[in-house]
């Protein structure tokens, strides 16, 4: 390209960054400069700090610096449009390497490419691209493994990753075997006291999990997570935690699987809210009226499948709703930030979580030692909590409207482990404390009820509270397998139903 050309680029300002954003390409070029040929860098920022800005930048920067291209790699359709008008923006001359594109006749009228990773891969084993001239590689969302099977082709170029999270998706090819070292960028507390990011208030209703089942990827497996978030219960737990703490708000939902999904939006507009369901089987057209719905509607509430996790950028989002658990920190990173941009008037938003993720992983805007995890990730994964260690630390908290059906009971509340060192230390046997426990379960009936039948319902809504003391109970003498939990669950509702009968006098 003639020298007109870089200095109408050279000359394009493009778009402002911010002291940090500069801070990181500073850092970038000081490794690129040291190691030309022949590097792979790692580069991580959270989710909403300009990662697209900054490796956009960087691709202008190296242009005009070395005269050589710039390969931009992607996983996702809807990535490939925003990376190439970014560029285009900052007065790159760019060319999109879609399905369309079958050979690449005019490379010498580009800076820079973008492409999809399979596409590209399969062009350059067909012997169609050739890509001459590329210095630079730059993979988005590096943390996918997909991106490994293009590395052979660039032996002697820069690779820069780039990702919020720098684990791999696959714990057994971890990312410090492509990968030479790791920049890690601003911190999302860092960002969000800034003023860069929104600050997210978390609400997180403890979910029993042991039901769900893990896959060979890893992480909970859409059946088990369809069974256990798709019962009636779960379906009421995420109502009410919506209008406890997140009605009126524009709402985006997060599952894992259609068919949650779907009863998701069917029991909200059976509720009579208003509300869209979308999934990865939507139309383009049909995915880009939702979104508009979504966009345009103050109160939208949004009901989806994992669809939503990147490539979707919608600031006046105000409620994350993770109807789902997860064992991947980086999805867990990937569904909290579609809520944390920030606008004039939006400065904070809320994070509902109904899947323990918060205990597992700690609250989003704490501090990761991502060094650490990019050298040892095998170590991180092995130190998260497990669903029985998230589990024994529950502390029932009965709900407003629960606790409203038992007003006319006065007397003292009722602490299960306290119960139960103070029956075997006076020489009792354990077993008392569930006794005493269903005595008082039934003082609460008791003083709530005019008739039996009264009182027969009350067993239904203290539900959570009975499996809540039956699980502690369950601990006290180690036996928690989830066969003995159902049996003395089921047990102990028929004595107190025996108790409350006998007490009306049947």
């Amino acid at each position: 390209m003639s020298e007109e050309i870089f200095e109408q680029l050279e000359k394009n300002e493009g778009k402002k960054l911010y002291e940090y954003q500069i801070n990181a390409i500073d850092q970038i070029f000081d490794r690129i400069r040291k190691f030309p040929t022949d590097y792979n860098l790692l580069f991580q920022l959270p989710t909403g700090g300009g990662k697209t800005v900054i490796f956009s930048e960087i691709a202008k920067c190296y242009i005009l610096e070395t005269k050589k291209k710039v390969l931009i790699l992607t996983h996702r359709i809807e990535l490939l449009a925003q990376t190439s008008k970014m560029l285009t923006d900052i007065g790159v001359t760019n060319k999109i390497i879609n399905s369309k594109v079958k050979e690449l006749n005019d490379e010498k009228d580009y800076f820079c490419f973008v492409a999809m990773v399979e596409t590209l891969n399969n062009r350059l084993n067909d012997e169609k691209v050739e890509m001459k001239d590329v210095g630079l590689v730059i993979v988005d969302e590096a943390h996918y493994n997909s991106f490994r099977k293009l590395f052979g082709f660039f032996q002697e170029q820069i690779i820069l990753g780039v990702t919020a999270t720098p684990l791999s998706s696959n714990i057994k090819l971890p990312l410090k075997d492509n990968y030479r070292e790791l920049i890690v960028g601003e911190s999302i507390k860092t960002l969000v006291d800034s003023g860069f990011l929104a600050k997210a208030t978390t609400y997180s209703y403890d979910v029993n999990l042991r039901s769900l089942k893990i896959g060979i990827n890893g992480d909970y497996t859409v059946s088990s997570s369809e069974r256990l978030y798709g019962n009636y219960f779960m379906q009421e737990k995420l109502l009410y935690a919506y209008e406890e703490k997140a009605k009126g708000t524009k709402t985006l939902i997060f599952n894992n699987g259609i068919n949650t999904s779907k009863q998701v939006y069917q029991m909200f507009l059976d509720e009579g809210y208003e509300i869209r369901h979308l999934d990865n089987t939507h139309s383009e057209k049909e995915r880009e009226e939702i979104l508009r719905w979504f966009k345009e509607k103050p109160d939208a509430i949004l009901s989806s499948v994992s669809i939503l996790t990147t490539g979707f950028d919608e600031p006046t989002v105000e409620t994350i709703i993770l109807n789902r658990a997860t064992k991947s920190l980086t999805l867990y990173h990937q569904m909290i930030g579609r809520g944390s941009r920030v606008l004039p008037n939006k400065k904070d938003f809320n994070v509902i979580d109904l899947g323990n993720n918060c205990r597992r992983f700690d609250l989003w805007d704490s501090h990761v030692n991502w060094q650490d995890i990019f050298r040892s990730p095998n170590s991180y994964i092995d130190g998260l909590y497990s669903d029985e260690e998230i589990e024994k630390e529950f502390v029932y908290e009965m709900p407003k409207q629960v606790r409203a059906k038992f007003k006319g009971y006065k007397g003292e509340e009722f602490n299960m482990k306290e119960e139960y060192l103070r029956v075997t230390r006076a020489g009792d046997r354990p077993k008392k404390a569930i006794e005493n426990s269903i005595e008082q379960h039934a003082d609460m009936v008791e003083k709530n009820s005019e008739e039996l039948w009264d009182g027969l319902e009350l067993i239904d809504v203290l539900e959570q509270d009975i499996e809540f003391r039956v699980k502690q109970y369950s601990y006290c003498i180690a036996k928690t397998t989830e066969n003995y939990l159902n049996w003395l669950q089921e047990d102990y509702k028929r004595k107190l139903e025996l108790v409350i009968r006998r007490r009306f006098g049947y």
